[in-house]
């Protein structure tokens, strides 16, 4: 390897998803802080990366050919860096269908539903005025409950989500932790709460989910943080 991979990251699930996999992976890697709550994911610089204003993302100075390559969206890094790696990805293309399968549920269910649900139930409530709504709070606390009923099912016969242990782990395994603020009862699932157990003891995971903990604040006390994090800006307004 020619360099150090870059991580442009900041301490959410979203961001805990690559830095355990470059943990678990044994790559190196420096980290980029990108302040969400500050506004740096709008910078120029950064969105030449990531063009969505999203984080994580990375730039790999030892890309295909031998060149760099910058990757945008959570669920595209894990994939490339289990080719890139050869581990989590599954043997054989029945096991990568397996992984790859969980691995697009946790990015078009578990994370968007956890989200909207850590959302309506935790930070709306806090904001100035208040956006206490039943509706939305019953409506993403439901649909997280049934999303995982399907993980627990699935747990059910083995101890990892597509067989070995995977890329799919690490995507869902930062958004399913916070259970509790998505107002679940962990009860009702005891092959996750196990699932949970067992990945959380992995040394990688929890480094990964370590990494800049400083860094992180209470979004809901702060109201600046609040207006850029959600949507008080004009997405189209120039930079």
């Amino acid at each position: 390897m020619t360099g150090k991979i870059e991580l442009y990251y900041w301490p959410t699930p979203n961001g805990w998803k690559v830095s355990i996999a470059l943990e678990e992976m044994g790559l190196p890697y420096t980290v980029k802080p990108v302040n969400i709550g500050r506004g740096e994911q709008f910078e120029p610089d950064f969105l030449t990366i990531a063009p969505n204003n999203r984080m994580p993302a990375i730039i790999d100075p030892d890309g295909p050919d031998g060149a760099p390559i910058s990757i945008f969206e959570s669920g595209a890094i894990l994939q490339y860096l289990a080719r890139k790696t050869g581990q989590f990805g599954g043997t054989g293309e029945r096991a990568r269908v397996e992984v790859e399968q969980w691995l697009m549920w946790q990015m078009g269910g578990v994370g968007p539903m956890a989200g909207q649900a850590h959302h309506f139930l935790k930070y709306a409530p806090s904001m100035e005025p208040p956006q206490d709504l039943p509706y939305a709070k019953q409506r993403y606390r439901n649909e997280v409950a049934r999303l995982y009923g399907v993980l627990d099912k699935r747990l059910a016969d083995r101890d990892y989500v597509a067989g070995e242990y995977s890329i799919a782990d690490m995507a869902i395994w930062p958004w399913a932790q916070g259970w509790e603020a998505q107002q679940q009862d962990i009860e009702r699932f005891p092959n996750m709460k196990a699932w949970l157990a067992r990945v959380g003891e992995r040394p990688a995971v929890r480094a990964g989910k370590a990494l800049r903990e400083d860094l992180r604040s209470d979004a809901t006390k702060d109201r600046e943080a609040q207006k850029i994090m959600f949507g008080f800006r004009d997405p189209l307004a120039a930079e």
